[in-house]
Protein backbone atom coordinates (compact mmCIF):
# COMPACT_ATOMS: atom_id res chain seq x y z
CA UNK A 1 0.00 0.00 0.00
CA UNK A 2 1.50 3.15 -1.10
CA UNK A 3 1.58 6.13 1.20
CA UNK A 4 -0.22 9.25 0.37
CA UNK A 5 1.54 12.59 0.53
CA UNK A 6 -0.51 15.32 1.71
CA UNK A 7 0.72 17.80 0.16
CA UNK A 8 0.69 16.27 -3.26
CA UNK A 9 -2.15 18.59 -4.16
CA UNK A 10 -0.73 21.77 -2.56
CA UNK A 11 2.62 21.13 -5.01
CA UNK A 12 0.47 20.47 -7.84
CA UNK A 13 -1.44 23.96 -6.66
CA UNK A 14 1.68 25.61 -6.89
CA UNK A 15 3.39 24.33 -9.99
CA UNK A 16 -0.07 25.29 -11.69
CA UNK A 17 0.98 28.58 -10.59
CA UNK A 18 3.72 28.73 -11.90
CA UNK A 19 3.09 27.22 -15.69
CA UNK A 20 0.28 30.15 -15.42
CA UNK A 21 2.23 32.94 -14.64
CA UNK A 22 3.15 35.94 -16.67
CA UNK A 23 7.21 36.51 -16.73
CA UNK A 24 6.46 39.54 -14.35
CA UNK A 25 4.82 37.39 -12.34
CA UNK A 26 7.49 34.50 -12.27
CA UNK A 27 9.87 37.62 -11.10
CA UNK A 28 7.64 38.61 -8.34
CA UNK A 29 7.65 35.13 -7.37
CA UNK A 30 11.49 34.47 -7.03
CA UNK A 31 11.83 37.83 -4.93
CA UNK A 32 9.51 36.30 -2.48
CA UNK A 33 10.82 33.45 -2.83
CA UNK A 34 14.28 34.91 -1.79
CA UNK A 35 13.05 37.03 0.53
CA UNK A 36 11.41 33.50 2.51
CA UNK A 37 14.81 32.16 2.54
CA UNK A 38 16.41 35.09 3.35
CA UNK A 39 14.23 35.51 6.27
CA UNK A 40 14.57 32.11 7.39
CA UNK A 41 18.46 32.22 7.35
CA UNK A 42 18.41 35.05 9.95
CA UNK A 43 16.16 32.72 12.02
CA UNK A 44 18.32 29.36 11.72
CA UNK A 45 21.12 31.35 12.68
CA UNK A 46 19.72 33.23 15.49
CA UNK A 47 18.68 29.78 16.46
CA UNK A 48 22.46 28.66 15.80
CA UNK A 49 20.89 25.96 13.10
CA UNK A 50 23.97 26.06 10.84
CA UNK A 51 22.89 23.41 8.56
CA UNK A 52 19.29 24.91 8.09
CA UNK A 53 21.03 28.44 7.49
CA UNK A 54 23.20 27.09 5.19
CA UNK A 55 20.17 25.45 3.07
CA UNK A 56 18.24 28.60 3.48
CA UNK A 57 20.51 31.29 2.76
CA UNK A 58 21.71 28.96 -0.63
CA UNK A 59 18.38 28.50 -2.10
CA UNK A 60 18.16 32.49 -1.63
CA UNK A 61 21.36 32.67 -3.21
CA UNK A 62 20.23 30.45 -6.45
CA UNK A 63 17.31 32.34 -6.64
CA UNK A 64 19.38 35.63 -7.02
CA UNK A 65 21.77 33.71 -9.14
CA UNK A 66 18.28 32.81 -11.48
CA UNK A 67 16.95 36.68 -11.64
CA UNK A 68 20.56 37.89 -12.79
CA UNK A 69 20.71 34.96 -15.09
CA UNK A 70 17.75 36.34 -16.78
CA UNK A 71 18.01 39.55 -17.25
CA UNK A 72 17.97 40.32 -20.99
CA UNK A 73 21.76 42.39 -21.39
CA UNK A 74 19.99 44.32 -24.44
CA UNK A 75 18.94 46.95 -22.00
CA UNK A 76 20.88 48.73 -20.01
CA UNK A 77 19.29 48.69 -16.96
CA UNK A 78 20.53 45.32 -16.91
CA UNK A 79 23.66 46.21 -16.32
CA UNK A 80 22.69 47.97 -12.92
CA UNK A 81 20.47 45.16 -12.16
CA UNK A 82 23.18 42.13 -12.52
CA UNK A 83 25.53 44.56 -11.01
CA UNK A 84 23.12 43.99 -7.66
CA UNK A 85 22.44 40.95 -8.07
CA UNK A 86 26.24 39.77 -8.24
CA UNK A 87 26.69 42.01 -4.85
CA UNK A 88 23.25 40.52 -3.13
CA UNK A 89 25.40 36.96 -4.34
CA UNK A 90 28.69 38.04 -2.91
CA UNK A 91 27.00 39.02 0.03
CA UNK A 92 24.68 35.87 1.33
CA UNK A 93 28.18 34.10 0.93
CA UNK A 94 29.63 35.80 3.04
CA UNK A 95 26.44 35.75 5.79
CA UNK A 96 26.48 32.22 4.87
CA UNK A 97 30.78 31.52 5.77
CA UNK A 98 30.34 33.85 9.04
CA UNK A 99 26.68 33.16 9.88
CA UNK A 100 26.25 36.80 10.11
CA UNK A 101 22.31 37.92 10.54
CA UNK A 102 23.33 41.17 10.00
CA UNK A 103 24.48 41.10 6.24
CA UNK A 104 21.28 38.87 5.72
CA UNK A 105 19.12 41.83 7.33
CA UNK A 106 20.95 44.04 4.80
CA UNK A 107 20.31 41.93 1.48
CA UNK A 108 17.16 41.48 2.72
CA UNK A 109 16.42 45.43 2.87
CA UNK A 110 17.03 45.87 -0.39
CA UNK A 111 16.03 42.74 -2.16
CA UNK A 112 12.67 43.70 -0.41
CA UNK A 113 12.93 46.99 -1.88
CA UNK A 114 13.54 45.57 -5.46
CA UNK A 115 10.19 43.48 -4.96
CA UNK A 116 7.80 46.01 -3.71
CA UNK A 117 9.12 48.66 -6.90
CA UNK A 118 8.87 45.78 -8.88
CA UNK A 119 5.28 45.12 -7.58
CA UNK A 120 4.03 48.86 -7.50
CA UNK A 121 5.13 48.51 -11.90
CA UNK A 122 3.23 45.97 -12.76
CA UNK A 123 0.25 47.46 -10.92
CA UNK A 124 0.86 50.63 -12.73
CA UNK A 125 1.14 48.81 -16.09
CA UNK A 126 -1.82 47.01 -15.34
CA UNK A 127 -3.70 50.11 -14.74
CA UNK A 128 -2.22 51.22 -17.86
CA UNK A 129 -3.32 48.11 -19.93
CA UNK A 130 -6.74 48.59 -18.71
CA UNK A 131 -7.10 52.21 -19.27
CA UNK A 132 -6.72 51.81 -23.16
Amino acid sequence: MAIRNPYAGLNQYKQNDVMQASPQELTLMLYNGAIKFINQGMIFIEQKNIQKSHNAIMRANAIINELNATLDMAYDVSKGYRRLYDYFSDRLVAANIEKNADILKEVLEMVTELRDTWKQAMEIASKNKKGR
